[in-house]
């Protein structure tokens, strides 16, 4: 064999010891895939010296469960992975988990695994990078790069990857590559079982060049599409290579190569296969040696981009220093401190203040780029002087998403991940449903990623149950290192986009109205704090009440006579929980146990807070149709009922 040969049989057989010595793990996708992912790691731009470097091409293992061949693209490439990591794959606190980590392993660029997310995350990659060339590139491009996916059957059966695909199309988004690695089986047997679609005549009509690689083995039919992909910069590209699960072993072809280890007969037969030494995680020293010259070649191709890189820092220092600035996340944040960001001289819904603060942000900070999937005017998520970005103005900042909303949520992700950004998604809170598992994944890749959830409750009205959310609050409370965020009038919306453009690690959920909501006399800038006193007691504390959204103001109507009753804005748990012992205690006494929650959802979580002795005024069936004020009284989300309450405590 010679040595690129030899190379790629290295990369399979580390990635098969990985999964023996885990006795857990993929190997057939790293046996069969393993010629796509060396071609693409030798001709695409990184340097393992510098893995944060701004434009390096970015590269997506979609079919995360073969983590184990991009381990081994790292080890070989010099991203800092020993072979002792290779050998703790799957283990608990090694380098090297079960799917690609975020943050956790130098060269990943995204966590992957539910299928489908990573080719949705680099779509919107390669749409950060569109707008990042048309925002900085002057004479000297500064921003250039492709982003690279490798996917398989299993991404393309989601749903997700079809509105994400579809959208990029749209687009024209010329930098992204995708290599579909086609071995037509899945756990439960042959893709034919259930999947027996045309995959390059679907991704035609979407608009994509399509390519295909008969012998997924050959470097230069490889080598060649990615060539041909790269010069049609006005269609992505997906590249049908066609390869065997499995290959050289004992199981190609078959399902139980996808998720089972060899076994100890399977390695021996593989390693006669590959005319491999018997010995696990063996790289020959000819092999490091043709690694080493490989990142000769891409160190050259580094220096002479960070040479072009000093050239713009030359001429455009201003320009530069914000780029850098805004990849390390430092972004100028100051008009956030104007007490003018927060005033609001009429009441509105929390969805217009939103969008009132959204444009006043806008106005102040040119890297704000998101949309909404397909209702702008409703979820005022429109940046009014911003453009809209298209294939043919990929200066504007407003994206039209499209009816798409588990997509979109995916390539803000995306768009977070490629760094140099800020990104909001915006729809209809009760379809939160549909963007759950992407939202799961900005939490857990801690990324501030914004989401804009209007329409928050029954004051929808007219539209009925299907439209009226009821338990997608709790749902989205329940996401680990999630904030939540439900204003109870247009100062709290403001500061709430304020906690949103702050946060550096954790995803914000604005949660907005469609009625009118009251500006509240005793709204405060401690609503950053996630709950404070909108409504003093006069005297001794009897007892208290805590709302959220548009029931706040209910709430304080409800108490107005009332000496010794606290009202309690809490437009955030998570914001809440946050703060110090004392100031919870301070807020919400312990010794005060004559409690009041009042939200229009579900009751489920707010047994804290109401506590033994307390009342939760809540809704814990679905929806119904008619005027919104008239559902309000007919679910006893009034004034009265919580007055009711309280007489009864």
């Amino acid at each position: 064999m010679n040595i690129e040969e030899k190379c790629i049989n290295t990369i399979r057989m580390l990635s098969v010891d990985q999964v023996q010595r885990a006795n857990s793990g993929h190997p057939g996708l790293p046996l069969g895939a393993a010629p796509a992912a060396y071609v693409v790691w030798k001709n695409m731009n990184h340097n393992p010296k510098d893995p944060k470097w701004i434009n390096r091409d970015r590269f997506v293992l979609s079919a995360g469960h073969g983590s184990s061949m991009l381990y081994s693209l790292l080890h070989l490439f010099g991203y800092g992975l020993e072979i002792s990591d290779l050998e703790n794959f799957r283990q608990l606190n090694s380098k090297t988990p079960g799917h690609p980590e975020y943050g956790h392993t130098a060269g990943v660029e995204a966590t992957t695994g539910p299928l489908g997310q990573g080719i949705s995350v680099a779509v919107g990659m390669a749409m950060a990078e569109r707008h990042l060339a048309a925002i900085y590139n002057k004479n000297i491009e500064i921003i250039n790069h492709h982003t690279y996916v490798i996917c398989g059957d299993g991404d393309l059966m989601e749903g997700i990857s079809n509105e994400s695909s579809s959208l990029a199309g749209t687009l024209g988004l010329g930098k992204l590559i995708v290599l579909y690695d086609s071995n037509n089986i899945t756990i439960e047997g042959s893709t034919d079982l259930a999947f027996r679609e045309n995959v390059m005549l679907r991704y035609a009509a979407l608009g994509w060049q399509v390519l295909e690689v008969k012998d997924g083995n050959s470097i230069r039919e490889i080598t060649d599409a990615l060539n041909e992909a790269k010069a049609d910069e006005k269609k992505p590209t997906l590249i049908k290579v066609d390869t065997k699960i499995g290959y050289g072993s004992p199981r190609e072809g078959l399902s139980k190569a996808h998720g089972e280890p060899l076994g100890e007969e399977g390695i021996l037969e593989t390693r006669k296969f590959y005319e491999w030494p018997e010995k696990d995680f063996y790289v020959s020293e000819d092999v490091k040696r043709h690694f080493e010259e490989i990142n000769k070649d891409l160190l050259f191709k580094y220096e002479e981009n960070k040479r072009v890189e000093k050239l713009y820092e030359k001429n455009y220092p201003e320009e530069y220093k914000k780029l850098v600035n805004s990849f390390n996340n430092k972004f100028d944040l100051e008009f956030l401190e104007d007490e003018e960001f927060y005033k609001f001289d009429k009441d509105m819904a929390s969805r217009a203040s939103s969008g009132e603060a959204l444009n006043r942000i806008a106005e102040k900070f040119d890297l704000m780029f998101g949309g909404s999937a397909d209702l702008a005017p409703s979820n005022k998520s429109h940046m009014n002087n911003s453009g809209n970005f298209s294939a043919e103005t990929p200066e504007g900042s407003n994206i039209n998403f499209g009816i798409r909303e588990h997509a979109m949520t995916a390539i803000v992700n995306g768009i977070m991940l490629h760094g140099g950004l800020k990104s909001y998604g915006s729809t209809f809170l009760v379809f939160a449903d549909y963007m759950k598992p992407a939202i799961r994944l900005s939490a857990i890749q801690h990324l501030p990623s914004i989401f804009i959830l209007t329409h928050d409750s029954i004051g929808v009205g007219e539209d009925g149950p299907t439209h009226q959310p009821i338990e997608q609050l709790a749902m989205l409370r329940s996401i680990p290192n999630n904030i939540v965020y439900r204003p109870a009038d247009a100062l709290e919306a403001a500061v709430g986009w304020s906690v949103a453009m702050k946060s550096d690690s954790t995803p914000v959920c604005l949660i907005l109205s469609r009625q009118t909501l009251k500006n509240l006399e005793g709204s405060s800038m401690e609503a950053q704090k996630g709950a404070y006193v909108v409504k003093r007691e006069e005297g001794d504390l009897e007892k208290l009440i805590i709302a959220t959204g548009s029931e706040v103001g209910l709430a304080v109507e409800a108490a107005k006579d009332e000496k010794g009753v606290r009202v309690i804005s809490m437009p955030s748990r998570e914001l809440f929980e946050a703060q110090c012992k004392d100031y919870k205690e301070k807020i919400i006494p312990l010794n005060c146990k004559k409690r009041i929650v009042v939200e229009a959802a579900t009751s489920f979580g707010w047994e804290k807070y109401s506590g033994d002795e307390g009342k939760i005024l809540s809704i814990d069936e679905f929806g119904a149709s008619g005027p919104g004020s008239e559902v309000f009284k007919y679910f006893g989300i009034t004034v009265e009922s919580i007055k009711k309450l309280l007489n009864e405590m």
